[in-house]
């Protein structure tokens, strides 16, 4: 481990445990999760989390996976590269910008003020 300390885990009444962790994540897969929590929201017709999306992917994840034959699953670095799409290399603060854009659901309205 390292010196921020021990994740914190809690059982939930349900059988699931909650695990509490931080992520680094390049800005495009924020901008991802944040459009994973939009067709999730409008799945459950809720407001729906960034923490919500990223557990049901997990989920989706470990379903399809289970679904697979051994032989057919990828490593999971292939697995995870795939779920992300390919963006073209631009400035941080640029990716910052149009992900966080994406993610407000204001993407193509920026720059107007």
């Amino acid at each position: 481990m390292n010196d921020r300390g021990t994740p914190q885990m809690h059982a939930l009444p349900d059988g699931e445990a909650e695990l509490s962790l931080v992520v680094r994540l390049p800005w495009e897969d924020v901008g991802r999760l944040g459009q994973d929590a939009g067709r999730l929201a409008a799945q459950l017709g809720r407001p729906v989390t960034l923490d919500e999306a990223v557990s049901h992917r997990l989920r989706s994840a470990r379903v399809a996976a289970h679904a697979k034959p051994a032989g057919e699953q990828p490593p999971p670095a292939v697995t995870a590269a795939a779920s992300v799409s390919s963006l073209p290399s631009r400035p941080p603060a640029e990716q910052a910008r149009q992900a966080i854009d994406r993610i407000n659901g204001t993407a193509g309205t920026a720059g107007t003020a």
